[in-house]
């Protein structure tokens, strides 16, 4: 036997996302590989922002797929179940579908009356003050309004870490179905002996849900106290307290935030009042008002800061933004001023993207169905964050080959040292999905491939197993975009691996596969079962 213990065999590590070795049809009529269920979960959690239709499955029955796979999981593996669904809430930063996970998880253990588990994965997944609140409306509608003790539970132990006097200025509004007080009422959480303010606060949430009129904050907090003085203030005068001296240190100090300047105001956000509430707004705001910053005429020793603080990269760790939002503003935002703090911020959102040494083939899928939007919410799409991870990929590369494929395919050229953002441009639509004739076409000796794409390959006509063309010894990476069932090869082992999501765990993973060392789940350690 001693010919397995040559020097030059190489190991084969497992990854995580495994198929089961049985055969399908994918949604788009070609060769698909079916994976097992905490497989499938996996990419459909970290894809799925629960409602939204994407190009092959209808939203409901989306989501019907995530709920009955969280549900059957809940009860034959609670403990990895539980690990994903902090994970998806703590580091993948996806709130709707932790939320709806724990949700179903605790009504699967109550109906098969196991004990333990529901109240932790609850308390996991609440990680922002307005959540207990969201978690609430989504189990009422669904289930009623009686809350079994896990959810109670679980709910309160949150509210405990989460409810002070800013989150309840920013999150406790007339627009929530679930005021803090109704969370309170319905949980019945103990303040936290550590916090002997708390008891004082949640009598005031429960006064403003009750009896608005006559709430009146506690004495002993500044911020309550500031805020309530400030909004008191006739209409006529609240325009030059902010932009007057030491108006941007008194919005701060209120803790008035930017979306509810412009009702209190009762006018338009200028210049001027843009120029005071700046300084207290956070990364992600900035980001995403750059357009109005620039419709107001924001002075540009102002907007000279607001591009500093984009591209500080300690801010861009703090606000855990996905790299499409710097592409979003870039095309949102009609001044040039901002290019260059969006294309830094962008490079720091991607710091951990891999360095891989050698010859790397990556194919960006540009086909009809990566065109779909996640969400309703942002004119970006799959297309878009698929050609962002591969120019991320190509830049940083010791040598590497660009191709976007569809029906056909075309190499993407990039200059040494060429901002990515540029480079986006010059990637087009490719209409359908002929992933194995890519390829055939484009791989030449690489050391390894890297398939950013949703997986829905074509018919057998056009290439039978969009796979085969890469040499067995060579490692495929595929990451998959949109958490359809069907992949488009085997994965688990033998060089062929399936990541979800574009995330910093997800990026780690390659080079610690081509150390010969196994991978698990990004919420365990590695070589962790």
């Amino acid at each position: 036997m001693s010919r397995f213990n040559t020097r030059t065999a190489r190991p084969s590590p497992a990854s995580p996302v495994r198929s089961t070795g049985k055969r399908t049809v994918n949604h788009n009529g070609g060769t698909g590989f079916q994976r097992d269920a905490r497989s499938e979960l996996f990419l459909l959690a970290v894809a799925n922002l629960v409602g939204q239709d994407t190009f092959y499955e209808k939203g409901g029955a989306r989501d019907d797929r995530y709920t009955a796979l969280v549900r059957g999981l809940a009860v034959t593996d609670p403990e990895w179940t539980t690990g994903l669904l902090r994970w998806l809430r703590s580091d993948a930063h996806l709130r709707t579908a932790a939320l709806v996970g724990a949700a179903e998880f605790t009504r699967a253990r109550l109906d098969a009356g196991a004990p333990g588990h529901s109240r932790q994965a609850v308390d996991a997944v609440l990680q922002r003050a307005d959540e207990p609140g969201e978690l609430l409306a989504y189990w009422t509608s669904r289930y009623g309004r009686a809350l079994p003790k896990p959810l109670k539970r679980g709910v309160a132990d949150a509210v405990r870490r989460l409810y002070h006097a800013r989150s309840l200025l920013k999150y406790d509004t007339a627009s929530k179905g679930y005021r803090f007080g109704d969370v309170l009422e319905l949980t019945h959480p103990s303040p936290d002996p550590a916090k002997p303010w708390q008891g004082e606060l949640f009598r005031y949430a429960l006064d403003r849900r009750h009896r608005p009129d006559e709430a009146v904050p506690p004495a002993s907090d500044r911020l309550l106290a500031a805020n309530r003085e400030l909004l008191a203030l006739p209409v006529e005068q609240r325009r030059a307290a902010v932009t007057a001296e030491g108006g941007a240190e008194r919005l701060a100090a209120a803790g008035l935030t930017w979306e509810a300047l412009a009702g209190w105001l009762r006018g338009p956000l200028d210049a001027a009042v843009w120029s005071a509430v700046i300084p207290s707004m956070g990364p992600m705001a900035l980001v995403r008002n750059l357009r109005n910053f620039d419709q107001a005429g924001v002075p540009d020793e102002v907007a000279d800061e607001v591009a500093r603080r984009i591209a500080d990269p300690d801010e861009v760790r703090r606000s855990r933004q996905f790299p499409f939002r710097y592409l979003a503003a870039h095309r949102h935002a009609p001044s040039l001023r901002w290019g260059h703090a969006l294309e830094t911020a962008l490079s720091h959102s991607l710091g951990n993207v891999p360095a891989l040494p050698g010859r790397t083939l990556i194919l960006v899928d540009r086909s009809g169905s990566m065109f779909d939007r996640p969400s309703a919410q942002t004119q970006l799409n799959r297309a878009d964050s698929a050609a962002i991870f591969g120019t991320a990929l190509k830049v940083r590369a010791a040598d590497a080959d660009l191709v976007e494929f569809g029906t056909t395919s075309r190499v993407v050229r990039v200059a040494p040292g060429e901002a990515v953002l540029r480079v986006l441009d010059r990637f087009t639509d490719l209409g359908g999905t002929d992933t194995a004739q890519a390829v055939r076409t484009h791989y030449r000796g690489h050391d390894r491939v890297v398939v950013v794409t949703d997986e829905q390959t074509g018919r057998d006509h056009w290439g039978g197993d969009a796979l085969a063309a890469v040499p067995a010894h060579v490692p495929l990476y595929t990451w998959n975009l949109a958490g359809y069932a069907p992949g488009h090869g085997p994965s688990g082992a033998a060089n062929r691996h399936t990541f979800g999501g574009l995330g910093d765990a997800a990026f780690r993973l390659i080079p610690l596969l081509e150390a010969g060392r196994d991978a698990t789940w990004p919420w365990l350690e590695p070589d962790a079962r």
